[in-house]
């Protein structure tokens, strides 16, 4: 049985945002319901899958459930409310779909050390509208492209202060120069 769960059904609002320089930047993954605010610690890496797994979900729910499929594209303030106080780091993230309410569901569990049992981890379950996911989805691809530049070759982060070795330049590649 999970440490807690955590249910927040409908939330009032959801976003993904960024705490930082790029390079030395925290992720987080915050809802609110009323009162409720929760905050979750996230990998940079964890909030770019999610923003494409909410996309292509989206385009399959447009097909399989048309129904729900003529929302507005919402335009709000997409910013982390303070506290920023992360009730954990997540270790998994997953989507699902509550056809009753046509709701999205986005299934966060918690990161635990090899020595814990996978089902002591916590659990937090947001239910979102589909307009409240696709703005959630523009969110986090706006937040992973404003990191650091990367490598046309490699694809890996270019550190202004560190210079970059391109393991596919084989040495014969011109220095990168920052625009």
């Amino acid at each position: 049985m999970p440490k807690s769960t955590i249910e927040l059904n409908p939330v009032t609002r959801i976003t993904t945002d960024a705490v930082g320089e790029p390079g030395h930047r925290t992720f987080y993954v915050q809802a609110r319901k009323g009162a409720a605010l929760i905050t979750l610690l996230c990998e940079k890496e964890q909030v770019r899958a999610l923003g494409v797994a909410i996309q292509q979900m989206i385009e399959e729910l447009r097909t399989k459930y048309p129904k729900g499929a003529g929302f507005m594209q919402l335009q709000m303030d997409m910013g982390l409310e303070e506290p920023i106080t992360p009730e954990y780091r997540v270790g998994q993230m997953g989507l699902g779909y509550d056809e009753e309410h046509d709701l999205m569901v986005l299934v966060a569990r918690e990161l635990v050390p090899d020595e814990v049992d996978e089902e002591d981890a916590s659990v937090t379950k947001f239910f979102c509208s589909r307009a409240q996911m696709d703005a959630m989805c523009r969110q986090s691809t706006d937040i992973v492209a404003r990191g650091r530049p990367v490598c046309p070759l490699c694809q890996k982060p270019l550190d202004k202060e560190l210079e970059h070795f391109c393991p596919r330049s084989n040495g014969h590649a011109d220095e990168i120069v920052f625009a």
